[in-house]
């Protein structure tokens, strides 16, 4: 038999790992699968045999850059939790030996990177290690403890590729979960960690100052409390960016800001991303000044929100969004709560400027949720201080009022023709609902709605936003199944792009299935609810409901598609239409003929 190659392995590797979050019984399998392949020790001298293990992994790593790592995650959480309380504890063994193995990798590929024939390989290799490690901080962090100082000059990177950016990136980030974790670290290297943080912050552009100012932020607020370094660094971006108000208040015609554009964008940037991991009105930083910051920072980024320029409006919105995570009660202010609302319901409004409150929003959600499941983590620790419980409490019912200012213009983002905008607009509510911050049942007919998008990745996150909800409230899908057809047909008016042919309730492919199929298989299960359902379509063909004919149309595709599983249920359907066409078919008849006539 052929052994197989190694893009084979790793493309029937990317596959398997990809189910990770499966039923049980895949689950189960695909844990054992991998815990064989890649999670149990390597005896010392089989070097060859850890150097393929390390080739596999970084291969499906880098095979996944594209598609997200919360499968590694996910695996690597389900693998360590399985052995919590066993004496003998392998995968915990096996994934030492790994991190290890990786560092030296690392060392041999930045050693090789200076021969010029396989400079790219090599390059795509150092990426795909330095990866992986990354992953392996972000679920056991204590692993790389040891190898930190061994990390720290990789941040004064040359930067020439996409590749040396995300070098720089992902050392950040490793830097920043482990550097908090180490024993007396020397001052020296803290030091050197903060200077190369800062010249990335000054010298690069967004993606590294983001990861850079994170890294920062934990190791000034967790460990050198060097708080003066930071605050001139936030006085530099905050002051430019005050001068450049001052300047276009004088004269908005000016041609300066013109120039200085590059410099205002960097700064509506900087500022934000510096609010979001300082709390800059502690007397740490300002002393004992009485002047607010963070209202200071508000009144300039939301100045600057009202541009004529559409890049600068977009960057000043970013920067909002990043004060808004180390202060989210600025999210109740009557200007903020009009910007967000006027940007998400005015149809003539830029898409970037929508798409990027709602990525404020998501972003605001998912550091919500890490902290809350920080603070439970905390909680486990120390269960005699009810202090945690309260503040999480307080932190979750923050939340709760803000999505409730929102939500409305979140969900009608819905029946945007955009179908970005459609994602991260389902991406909030996705978020909103598994941190149970508002009521489901008003988001479920806009969760069927979506349910027809023509992409299966969101048509799928929908879905499964019903079954959750299916599964805690029984009859919420049913009560709002007609409601949610009616607007799955908004939906589709929306996104049709030929507005002269109506909108059809079937997929246009080889099934030819119904686009409610999958509303219609979650309710078909309780013959009443089924039933009811039916009747209640069936219903709006009534000349009193005074459905308009395109409707109809679209909800005669869905009952001729949907996937029935027994003959009684086309048969009631078709036992009803005879009735109504029996009394209301003659009538309709002598209606033609009357105009006819």
């Amino acid at each position: 038999i052929e052994q197989p190659t190694f893009p084979k392995i790793t493309e029937m590797c990317v596959k398997m790992i990809r189910r990770v979050n499966d039923e049980e019984g895949i689950k189960k399998l695909v844990n054992e699968t991998f815990q064989k392949l890649w999670f149990t020790p390597t005896p010392h001298h089989d070097k060859e045999a850890m150097t393929r293990k390390i080739l596999n992994i970084t291969d499906v790593v880098a095979a996944c850059r594209d598609t997200g790592y919360d499968w590694f995650e996910q695996l690597l959480q389900n693998l360590l939790k399985s052995e919590e309380d066993a004496s003998y504890k392998p995968v915990k063994k096996a994934c030492t030996q790994l991190v290890d193995n990786l560092v030296e990798h690392i060392l041999k590929y930045e050693e090789s990177l200076s021969d010029s024939d396989n400079k790219g390989v090599n390059s795509g290799r150092l990426v795909a290690c330095i990866t992986t490690l990354f992953l392996f901080s972000k679920i056991r962090p204590q692993l790389m403890v040891k190898h930190a100082m061994t990390m720290q000059p990789y941040l004064t990177t040359k930067c020439s590729t996409q590749n040396d950016f995300m070098v720089i990136c992902n050392v950040a980030k490793i830097l920043e979960l482990v550097v908090p974790l180490m024993e007396h670290p020397s001052e020296t290297f803290l030091a050197t960690i903060e200077e190369d943080l800062m010249k990335l912050i000054i010298k690069y552009g967004m993606t590294v100052v983001q990861h850079c100012v994170s890294c920062l932020g934990a190791v000034v607020n967790k460990v050198t409390q060097n708080f003066k370094f930071v605050w001139a660094c936030f006085n530099r971006y905050y002051g430019a960016l005050s001068k450049l108000k001052s300047q276009h208040q004088e004269d908005p015609n000016s041609t300066i800001l013109t120039a200085n554009k590059p410099a205002l964008l960097r700064s509506l940037f900087t500022v934000g991303a510096l609010c979001r991991h300082f709390d800059f009105d502690q007397e740490d930083f300002k002393g004992n000044s009485k002047v607010n910051i963070k209202d200071k920072v508000l009144e300039l980024l939301m100045y600057f929100t009202k541009h004529s320029d559409e890049e600068v409006q977009t960057k000043a919105i970013i920067g909002l969004g990043f004060a808004f995570i180390q202060h989210p009660s600025l999210m109740f202010e009557q200007e903020v709560k009009t910007l967000y609302n006027s940007i998400l319901s005015d149809k003539n409004c830029s898409v970037n400027l929508k798409i990027q409150v709602l990525k404020n929003l998501q972003t605001y959600l998912q550091e919500e949720d890490t902290r809350m499941q920080q603070a439970d983590r905390d909680w486990k620790k120390v269960a005699k201080q009810e202090d945690l419980k309260e503040m999480g409490d307080i932190s979750s019912g923050m939340s709760s009022s803000i999505m409730q200012l929102y939500l409305k213009q979140v969900l009608e983002a819905f029946f945007h023709t955009q179908s970005s905008v459609r994602h991260f607009a389902l991406n909030v509510i996705a978020l909103t609902l598994n941190q149970g911050l508002i009521h489901p049942v008003q988001c479920v007919p806009y969760l069927i709605a979506m349910g027809t998008d023509p992409e299966p990745s969101m048509r799928n996150k929908a879905d499964q936003q019903l079954v959750e909800i299916d599964k805690k409230y029984a009859g919420f899908i049913h009560m709002k199944a007609v409601a949610g057809m009616k607007m799955s047909y908004q939906v589709q008016q929306a996104i049709n792009t030929c507005p002269k042919d109506p909108v059809r309730g079937f997929r246009h492919d080889e099934s030819s299935s119904a686009l409610c199929s999958h509303l219609y298989s979650m309710i078909r299960g309780n013959r009443q609810h089924r039933r009811a359902f039916l009747i209640s379509l069936l219903n709006l063909f009534d000349d009193t409901a005074k459905t308009e004919v395109n409707m109809l149309l679209y909800i005669a595709d869905n009952l001729a598609c949907f996937p029935y599983q027994t003959q009684e249920e086309p048969l009631f359907i078709m036992h009803h239409i005879d009735i109504t066409l029996s009394v209301s078919g003659s009538n309709l008849l002598q209606s033609f003929k009357e105009v006819c006539v």
